[in-house]
């Protein structure tokens, strides 16, 4: 009699853990609190955005780097994941020619914790008088005029931010763009970087974020999938892509 009573008391309470598990995992899925096809937890730490400004002179040939590039370490940066926040660009020494550029250095430490999606914002400035550009990723240390709008957020951010330039450089919407990356996606970020070069023009671009122009676009996404191949657009013939200075970086989101 004690053996089936205990039985029955036992079968509901069953049910009503079982009835519980499954409310709280719905309501883990629903919020994004965990990454797709996972079960650790959502993304943590920072996710630390180095940008380094390299030029040939003040006003010619300006180029960034976001990540060091694949086959010239003299443009390395320090992005990387870490459990505290970076203050300080950390950039190579540039090659003589193209040296760097302080003032348009800039590190943007990111709390992946604070939201669900990294809305990258990359705003391109542009000097017809010379056909010179740069990109910006995150807000230089030394030149506000040239900000972003890059941050973490639980809003999807598809258009860029971006600062007015010095009347100089002044923004280049085609080459712009927003990228909101949804953190819960898997559990790196391949950030690609794609640079081209123009012989005739004698000058560089780099582009990390699509944009509208579609030739430069990139393949940065987060995904389970640690990247090792940089997937960059062709370029429009006379802007073309440099492998060398090229690269894609798997950086871990927890």
């Amino acid at each position: 009699m004690t053996r089936w009573t205990s039985g029955r008391l036992w079968r509901p309470v069953l049910a009503v853990t079982i009835g519980l598990a499954a409310a709280v995992g719905t309501g883990a899925q629903a919020s994004g609190s965990t990454r797709s096809g996972e079960s650790g937890a959502a993304a943590s730490g920072y996710l630390n955005l180095h940008q380094c400004a390299y030029y040939s002179s003040s006003l010619d040939d300006h180029f960034n780097t976001f990540v060091t590039p694949s086959g010239d370490g003299r443009y390395s940066t320090g992005t990387k994941h870490s459990a505290t926040a970076d203050t300080t660009a950390a950039c190579g020494a540039g090659n003589g020619v193209h040296v760097p550029v302080p003032l348009l250095h800039g590190v943007k430490a990111l709390n992946l914790g604070t939201g669900r999606y990294l809305n990258l914002q990359q705003c391109d400035y542009y000097r017809s008088a010379s056909t010179d550009r740069f990109t910006t990723l995150v807000t230089p240390s030394g030149d506000g005029r040239y900000s972003t709008g890059t941050k973490v957020s639980n809003t999807k951010e598809t258009s860029p931010t971006c600062g007015p330039g010095n009347g100089n450089h002044v923004p280049n919407p085609g080459l712009s763009g927003s990228l909101p990356l949804d953190l819960t996606a898997g559990r790196y970020l391949n950030l690609h970087q794609c640079v081209y070069y123009s012989e005739r023009l004698k000058s560089h671009m780099t582009s990390v974020v699509p944009a509208p122009d579609k030739r430069y676009t990139t393949g940065t996404k987060i995904s389970d999938t640690q990247e090792t191949n940089p997937d960059c657009g062709a370029g429009n013939g006379d802007y073309v892509l440099i492998p060398l200075l090229s690269a894609v970086k798997n950086i871990p989101l927890s």
